[in-house]
C-alpha cells in the first residue's frame, strides 16, 4: 500500500509542482492584492457605517460606490492602449499600470483610516469611491498581465492561484478588519489593510512585464479613433449579435433577468452586518462567523451547485437557486427575535451560504450558456458586468427600506424580492425564448428546460 501511495504521489509531484513556479505563484499574490478592497467598500464599510450611527437609508445608498466595478470595462482601453509618463518606459505597460493602481489603493485606503463616518460621511464615501475605482483599474490590469505572462499550459494552475488569494484577500477584509476593529478601532483595522497593499507593490516589481502582445492591424489610429473601435466591437457588436439571435423581447427579458436573479441575495447582502451589529454580535463574532466559516460555506455550496447543474441541467438549477436563495433569508427571522444567539447565527450564515453558493454557480453557468463562442469574452464580460450594475443599483435601496420596517418585515420583503426573477424565469422557459443554438445534444426543439449543462 505504502509503494503504491508513493508511486502515485510522484506522478503526480510534477503536476502539483506548477502551482509554485515563479510566474504561477505571483498570481497568488497578485489574487490577494485583487480581493483586499473589495469588501472593504462594501459589506464590511456597511458595518463601520452602522457603528458610526449612519442611517441605514445612507447605508445603502453608499453601496453604489460598487458601480464602479461594474462599470470597469469602460475605462479597459485606456489601460490597455495609454502610456503613463516615466512608468510605462521603466516598468512596460502592464506592470506601470498595476503600480499606479497599487499606489492609489495605499494611499486611498490609508485616507479612508483616518476619516470618520460620524463627523464626515462625504469624505468617507468619496474615498471609498477612490478606492473602488484603483481596485477596478487594478483588475483590468491584473487580468491583462495574467492572460500575457502565462503560458497555456500554465493559465490552469494560475486561474486556481489567483482565485485562492482572492479569497485570502477577501477573508482578510472581512474577518481580519472586523476582528482588529474590535480589538483597537476601526482606523487601525483600516490603517493596516492599507499596509497589506504592499503586497501587490511588491509583486508587481518582483515579477517581469510580459512581452507586447501583437496588435492588430486595424488599431493604428489616434487614441480616439482607437477608443470609438473598440467600443463597437467589444460593447455594440457582441450585444448585436445577441438581440439578433434572442430576437428583440426575448433578449431584453433575459437582460432583465440576469439583473433580477440574485436581488433578494443583494438587498439583504448590504444590511446584514448592520443586522449582526445591532441585535447584539460583536465585530469579532461577526468576522469569524459570517467572514471565516460563511466562506466554508459559500464553497461547499459552490460544489453542490455544481452536481446540481450536472443532474438537472442549468435551467432547473436556476429554478432550484431561485427558490431557495429567497426562502432561505426566513432564517434571517429567527435570528431577529433570537438575537445574539451564536449556535443560531451559525446556522444562519450555513443557509444563507450555501444557498448563495448554489445560486451562484447555477447562475455563473446560465451566464456562459448565454454566451455565442465568437464573442465569448466580451459578452460574459458584459453580462457579468450587467448583472453586478443590477445588483449594486437594485440593492441601494435596502438601507431605506429597512429604515421604514421592522427587520421581521425587512427579511419577509427581501423574500419577496426574489420573486421577480422567479416569474421571469417561468415566462423565459415557457415561452421557450433562450437562444436556439445552445441548445444541449440531445435537447432538440423543446423546452427550455433542456438547456445545455
Amino acid at each position: 500500500m505504502f509503494l503504491f501511495l508513493r508511486r502515485n504521489l510522484v506522478s503526480l509531484a510534477p503536476a502539483f509542482a506548477v502551482y509554485c513556479e515563479r510566474r504561477v505563484l505571483s498570481m497568488l499574490f497578485f489574487g490577494f492584492s485583487s480581493g483586499l478592497p473589495l469588501l472593504l467598500v462594501f459589506s464590511t464599510l456597511s458595518a463601520w457605517l452602522a457603528e458610526s450611527g449612519v442611517s441605514k437609508t445612507a447605508i445603502g445608498f453608499a453601496s453604489l460606490i460598487g458601480t464602479a466595478y461594474s462599470l470597469k470595462f469602460l475605462w479597459s482601453p485606456l489601460v490597455d492602449k495609454l502610456p503613463l509618463p516615466y512608468l510605462s518606459k521603466r516598468l512596460g505597460q502592464r506592470r506601470a499600470w498595476l503600480l499606479l493602481s497599487q499606489i492609489a489603493i495605499i494611499a486611498s485606503l490609508f485616507a479612508l483610516s483616518q476619516a470618520d463616518p460620524a463627523l464626515s460621511l462625504k469624505n468617507v464615501v468619496l474615498l471609498a469611491a477612490v478606492v473602488a475605482f484603483s481596485s477596478a483599474t487594478q483588475d483590468i490590469a491584473v487580468d491583462a498581465y495574467r492572460a500575457e505572462i502565462l503560458e497555456t499550459t500554465r493559465l490552469g494552475a494560475g486561474a486556481a492561484n489567483i482565485v485562492l488569494g482572492y479569497r485570502i484577500g477577501m477573508l482578510s477584509a472581512s474577518t481580519g478588519v472586523l476582528v482588529l476593529a474590535d480589538l483597537v478601532d476601526w482606523h487601525f483595522a483600516y490603517a493596516a489593510m492599507a499596509l497589506l497593499g504592499l503586497v501587490g507593490i511588491v509583486t508587481t516589481l518582483v515579477n517581469p512585464e510580459p512581452q507586447a502582445a501583437p496588435r492588430k492591424a486595424a488599431a493604428t489610429g489616434t487614441l480616439r479613433e482607437d477608443l470609438a473601435r473598440w467600443l463597437y466591437d467589444a460593447v455594440l457588436s457582441p450585444f448585436i449579435e445577441f438581440f439578433k439571435r434572442c430576437n428583440i423581447l426575448p433578449a431584453i427579458l433575459i437582460l432583465l433577468f440576469v439583473m433580477l436573479y440574485k436581488y433578494s441575495d443583494a438587498l439583504l447582502g448590504i444590511m446584514a452586518k448592520p443586522f449582526y451589529l445591532e441585535i447584539g454580535f460583536s465585530k469579532t463574532q461577526i468576522g469569524i462567523i459570517s467572514g471565516g466559516w460563511g466562506l466554508g460555506f459559500t464553497l461547499f455550496g459552490t460544489v453542490l451547485g455544481g452536481v446540481l447543474v450536472r443532474q438537472f441541467s442549468i435551467v432547473g438549477s436556476l429554478f432550484v437557486g431561485a427558490v431557495l436563495q429567497a426562502v432561505s433569508n426566513i432564517a434571517f427571522i429567527a435570528l431577529a427575535h433570537a438575537g445574539a444567539n451564536e449556535p443560531l447565527f451559525i446556522a444562519v450564515i450555513a443557509i444563507d451560504n450555501i444557498s448563495g453558493g448554489m445560486g451562484t454557480t447555477a447562475f455563473v453557468a446560465f451566464l456562459a450558456f448565454l454566451c455565442n463562442r465568437g464573442y465569448s469574452a466580451t459578452q460574459y464580460a458584459l453580462f457579468s458586468s450587467l448583472f453586478g450594475l443590477g445588483r449594486t443599483l437594485f440593492a441601494a435601496g435596502g438601507g431605506w427600506l429597512a429604515d421604514q420596517v421592522d427587520w421581521t418585515t425587512f427579511f419577509l420583503l427581501t423574500v419577496l424580492a426574489g420573486l421577480p426573477g422567479l416569474l421571469l424565469l417561468v415566462v423565459l422557459v415557457s415561452g421557450d425564448m433562450f437562444p436556439k443554438e445552445q441548445r444541449s445534444k440531445s435537447g432538440g426543439s423543446g423546452t427550455g428546460s433542456r438547456v445545455s449543462r
